[in-house]
């Protein structure tokens, strides 16, 4: 009884993980605009996870980042188009942070997209 139990939970929560799929986009602008409506809303005081972030490890100034992302939502690469007021620790730990960061959403498969993003601390 105990492990029919226990295999209909397992079955459960199979089932739950698999209506939470993530939405795939598939044109260039959408998948942009998207990516930059969530980045504005985790940098949004006070509960934004980025913002939280740059709160905890006391990140200053602004520094305009050029994300690519790939498939399921993921950073791939980060670099430093411009900064000001911002300084080396502080860059080195949001870029860390941001290659950790991933969209609610899907992409074309093997495809990148580049672009600038704006963090102001």
């Amino acid at each position: 009884m105990k492990k029919l139990v226990f295999l209909l939970l397992i079955l459960t929560a199979t089932v739950a993980t698999k209506g939470q799929s993530r939405q795939l986009i598939e044109s260039k602008e959408a998948i942009i605009s998207q990516a930059v409506k969530e980045l504005d809303s985790a940098m949004r005081a006070p509960d934004g996870e980025l913002y939280a972030f740059g709160q905890k490890e006391k990140i200053v100034g602004e520094y305009t980042l050029q994300l690519t992302i790939r498939d399921k939502g993921d950073v791939v690469s980060v670099f430093v188009s411009d900064k000001k007021n911002a300084d080396i620790p502080s860059q080195n730990k949001l870029k860390d942070r941001i290659l950790k960061f991933r969209f609610s959403f899907k992409m074309p498969k093997n495809k990148d997209y580049k672009f600038n993003y704006l963090f102001t601390f």
